[in-house]
């Protein structure tokens, strides 16, 4: 399976519910630990696709971008849910955050423009780019590194939802 490491997969979604399957999908893999980043344009669908994933894991609260909190915790009914956003803050204010202690605790943790930290991030994680195509359609690129990333994607992909 290593040779997939880098390998990237695609997903297509072509309506909201599109995203929240892949949001069930992927929460379906979730062990403690997990970090998956999340990165696309401005209004490509970063927080529905979180919204999506956060209930797909038994968030019952309305989640929404911590844009301005920059991470948000919330208690869901299968894993504990840390959500961050770091499109405001610097490498450096995010390095005084802490966050190894969310990275390796006992939760699951969504980075949105992950790629602001990119230094930070540990080396075992699901990278998410999201683009636009055309007005109504969403790709997802996922790209794991790591082997329990990899078998997710590869066991998505063996079971026709990623190419």
């Amino acid at each position: 399976m290593r040779s997939l490491a880098q390998s990237t997969f695609t997903y297509y979604s072509h309506h909201e519910d599109d995203t929240d399957l892949l949001g069930k999908l992927l929460a379906a893999c979730l062990i403690p630990g997990s970090v998956l980043t999340l990165d696309g344009d401005l209004g490509a669908g970063k927080t529905r696709f979180s919204q999506g994933f956060a209930r797909a894991i038994g968030i019952q609260e309305h989640v929404n971008s911590p844009t301005f909190t920059i991470i948000k915790e919330y208690e869901g009914t299968k894993l504990p849910f840390y959500h961050m956003d770091m499109y405001r803050i610097s490498q450096e204010e995010a390095d005084e955050l802490g966050l190894e202690d969310y990275f390796y605790g006992t939760g699951v943790t969504l980075i949105e423009w992950s790629s602001l930290i990119e230094d930070l991030l540990p080396p075992e994680r699901l990278a998410i780019t999201i683009s636009l195509q055309g007005d109504q359609t969403r790709v997802f690129h996922l790209t794991p590194h790591g082997d329990p990333y990899v078998s997710w994607c590869v066991q998505m992909k063996e079971n026709g939802y990623l190419q």
